[in-house]
């Protein structure tokens, strides 16, 4: 039966974890066992999980602890890797993303002496669409390179050696977006495995890769109760469903915004015209989003409006 061969969604464990605190500590586990392998899969080498929690919380999305999920793991070196899991489309993410790093850093990585300050992988698997490009995971570190001369700066061996000094990529985060939804080829890799079962919930029946051997045991359709199926089944569709309504509304909202943007400039210039297009964007997709009964803080979060300015839209 194909039944037989299905698999429980990823992001249906990340909802069901933050949602259902009874059932928290038997998906911990699971979570715990997939992340790491997962992780390791990223960064190269195994990872020791030190907590999972729900968002850091949005003062416009009070719900928003139900759509992301936040992973903290260090590596062999005693490195700090924080993994971010989001299902909802975020306006301005990469800039909260920014301002997440900076917290880690305060709480987990400083300890008052400067030079001690752990190196942080950022890792954020997104189920939405984010920026434009052709592959399904971007990396991307820090380092300076002269505006003339074209070189990369280093550090000399007495800063490395007497002064405990370390390259700018070797102190800075490094970041890793993962665009799930991106991902569309045959997999063959550790890595395209895990995209495989974090996109289509396809584990391969004699996969190797870290993390999906267990999931494969544990996270088998077949095994859920009846009624779990159901719920699951009702869960997967409402989920399709708002996404489909959170893509179609973001599309007409930026064509009425660019419109209302042009006639705007005409009247007023260009450079505020196009600040009151981006405004009638917003709008646009929020009175979309409420006419089609999404959550008040769903819609605060994927626009950036606050509630009060979307209940008079």
């Amino acid at each position: 039966m194909e039944d037989d061969y299905r698999h429980i969604r990823f992001e249906w464990i990340t909802k069901r974890m933050l949602r259902d605190k009874a059932s928290f500590g038997t998906l911990e586990e699971i979570m715990t066992v997939l992340l790491k392998g997962f992780i390791s899969v990223i960064i190269g080498e195994p990872v020791r999980i030190i907590k999972i929690m729900g968002s850091d919380g949005n003062p416009n999305a009070p719900d928003d602890i139900f759509n992301k999920m936040n992973v903290l793991a260090r590596n062999s070196n005693g490195e700090l890797i924080s993994v971010e899991i989001q299902t909802l489309r975020e306006l301005h993410y990469l800039e909260r993303a920014l301002y997440g790093m900076t917290n880690i850093i305060k709480d987990n990585a400083f300890d008052e002496e400067y030079g001690r300050i752990k190196k942080i992988y950022s890792i954020n698997i997104t189920y939405f669409p984010i920026g434009t490009g052709n592959d399904y995971i971007y990396h991307g570190d820090l380092r300076f390179i002269g505006l003339h001369t074209h070189d990369e700066l280093g550090i000399t061996d007495y800063e490395a050696e007497t002064l405990g000094m370390r390259r700018p990529d070797n102190v800075f985060p490094e970041y890793y977006i993962i665009r799930v939804n991106e991902f569309n080829q045959l997999a063959t890799t550790p890595l395209e495995e895990w995209l495989d079962y974090l996109k289509n919930a396809h584990i391969k029946a004699d996969t190797t890769t870290p993390g999906l051997q267990e999931a494969r045991a544990k996270l088998r359709y077949i095994n859920m109760s009846e009624s779990e199926r159901k719920a699951y089944e009702r869960d997967m569709e409402n989920q399709m469903i708002q996404n489909d309504v959170l893509e179609t509304a973001h599309k007409e909202g930026h064509a009425e915004g660019r419109a209302e943007g042009r006639a705007e400039g005409r009247a007023e210039g260009r450079a505020e015209g196009f600040e009151q297009g981006k405004i009638a964007e917003r709008q646009a997709i929020a009175r979309t989003l409420k006419a089609n009964g999404i959550p008040l803080d769903v819609i605060a979060q994927s626009t950036g409006l606050p509630i009060n300015e979307i209940e008079k839209l």
